[in-house]
């Protein structure tokens, strides 16, 4: 039988020093098992670890071109298996080299036919100077 964990020694992370720490806390317990008390701190370490970068460092959605690029590389998709969501091969060719922007059509078919989420769908495309 294990012996409890005690959440004596668990604090908020409200610092730069207090992330690192616990960083390097989580880094010692990795190989903990679950239900031990080793493992029962992992798992509150990673929550408190988890909310802190959620509020410090959010993530940015990729802009729509790139979710799209994303999603042909990771599903081994052609120009031509983006043509029923997007038009005929030389519109999905401006679309991919940001010369014509999406239109809600086709926002609403690759979110339902890739699973893009809409938010990155329908982001300002980053404008790429030449």
């Amino acid at each position: 039988m294990h012996k409890r964990f005690s959440t004596r020694n668990i604090k908020p992370i409200k610092s730069d020093a207090d992330y690192r720490a616990a960083l390097k806390e989580v880094e010692s317990l990795m190989m903990a098992e679950p239900n031990t008390s080793e493992g029962e701190k992992l798992d509150i370490l990673a929550t408190l670890i988890e909310a802190y970068e959620r509020k410090h460092f959010p993530l940015d959605l990729p802009d729509p071109v790139e979710a799209i690029k994303f999603e042909m590389e990771h599903k081994g998709l052609t120009i031509k298996d983006l043509e029923p969501m997007i038009g005929k091969s030389n519109r999905v060719y401006e679309v991919l080299n940001r010369k014509r922007a999406l239109t809600l059509r086709m926002i609403q078919k690759l979110h339902q036919e890739l699973g893009i989420p809409a938010e990155s769908l329908i982001k300002q495309p980053v404008q790429i100077q030449y």
